[in-house]
């Protein structure tokens, strides 16, 4: 299969959506926080909670949905998802003009996109095995991938630009504008799509569901280990982002801009990883290619504690975060690919919603815990415990090759 090969006319307009979204999503980068503290004056405290909590509760809302949408068509559900994060974030101008917007409103605003956005992507993965022949899947991961990686370096540097001329809101609307373009491109996709067969009461949720997603990944012996070592992994990488954050604008004396550019310029890397996941697949097979990215991305944090001034200190910032994205590109679409793969299509959405909830929570709550680290001790003993800590993530992935893995694509 050429690297060039096309989808179909239906993979292009969700590839064309995804793009407009995830664009507009990192266009809006940290909108809400800058919002608190710049509209509605809020303290540290606050911008905190309106982070964690968000998050938290979005992902805890969004536990129920999966088994739901489970068992109905899976394009409107992605568009109705569309539409309610369009009609949620459209209510923070609304109420900003005429000056009635509160911290509360946009606590209830984040948590009801946050829970969209993991049923949103729960749909979209199960939409996705049944849009791709199973061996296109990689090669659609890699091109949703790219296009996240292409879409974080330029959104956050034109998103602060149009913070810096027209305030935070504007980035707001720009952001539910994408969607609603989403929702119109998931529409123009056309085609018939089956309703799922259900057996027993189709209306009823049983207790049940809602933990089966756990519990197939629970019962897969490649899913499990995969699922583990990225929960714990993910939650340590992105535990890292305050304590450093803290660092660099703090006791390293960086500018807001050079802090920017540290993390922009390095998203370079998630876009080659991500072009590259397809061409190492076919060479050395997925189940190579996962031990190795999983294995190598673990190695960069601990560049981090040692961090000093100037401009020989923020090359190696952004050099250890190049290679820890580079890695995540290559390491993320086959992760995707392998757990489309290995999930029967009746369980798909389940499945999906049970990780991207899981990993929400670990996230936040490890978030949560190395701020309180690195309050209690300093930043640089955060960061260091947590570049230890990942070191040992790579003896959770699956080391063993099963038959029934999937491997080298042709």
């Amino acid at each position: 299969m050429g690297a060039r090969q096309s989808l179909g006319r239906g993979f292009a307009w969700l590839w064309a959506a995804y793009g407009v979204s995830v664009f507009g999503t990192w266009l809006a980068f940290d909108a809400f926080p800058l919002v608190a503290i710049l509209v509605l004056h809020a303290g540290p405290t606050e911008v905190a909670i309106l982070a964690a909590s968000g998050a938290a509760v979005g992902a805890a809302v969004a536990v129920p949905l999966g088994p739901w949408v489970e068992f109905r068509r899976k394009r409107p559900v992605m568009v109705a998802m569309d539409l309610i994060r369009c009609a949620a974030l459209l209510s923070v101008p609304a109420a900003y003009a005429p000056g009635w917007l509160s911290f509360g409103q946009l606590l209830v605003v984040s948590v009801v996109v946050a829970a969209a956005d993991i049923t949103f992507n729960a749909a979209s993965g199960a939409y996705l095995k049944g849009l791709v022949p199973s061996e296109g899947l990689i090669v659609a991961n890699g091109r949703f991938e790219s296009t996240m990686w292409t879409a974080s370096v330029l959104g956050p540097p034109l998103g602060g630009a149009a913070i810096g001329l027209f305030g935070p809101v504007l980035t707001v609307v720009a952001n539910a504008v994408s969607f609603l373009l989403s929702a119109l491109g998931i529409r123009a996709i056309g085609g018939e799509e089956s309703r799922p067969v259900r057996t027993g009461d189709p209306a009823r949720l049983r207790a049940a569901d809602l933990l089966d997603g756990w519990r197939y990944i629970l019962a897969d012996p490649t899913l499990r280990p995969l699922f583990f070592h990225t929960i714990l992994a993910n939650g340590l990488i992105m535990a890292t982002a305050p304590p450093l954050a803290v660092l660099m604008l703090g006791d390293l004396g960086y500018s807001p801009l050079e802090y920017t550019l540290a993390f922009a310029l390095p998203c370079i890397g998630g876009l080659i990883g991500a072009r590259l996941a397809r061409p190492l697949v076919a060479r050395f097979g997925q189940h190579t290619v996962l031990l190795t990215a999983g294995t190598l991305r673990a190695c960069w944090l601990l560049g981090l504690p040692f961090v000093r001034p100037g401009p020989v200190g923020l090359a190696v910032i952004m050099v250890v975060e190049f290679g820890l994205i580079f890695c995540s590109g290559v390491f993320s679409p086959v992760l995707a690919t392998v757990r489309l793969t290995r999930t029967a299509t009746d369980r798909v959405t389940r499945t999906l919603s049970a990780w991207s909830v899981t990993t929400k929570l670990s996230i936040a709550a490890m978030t949560a815990l190395w701020g309180l680290l690195a309050g209690l001790t300093s930043p640089r003993t955060a960061l260091a415990t947590a570049g230890v800590l990942i070191l040992a993530t790579p003896l959770l992935l699956p080391f063993r090759r099963r038959p029934s893995d999937v491997g080298a694509t042709s």
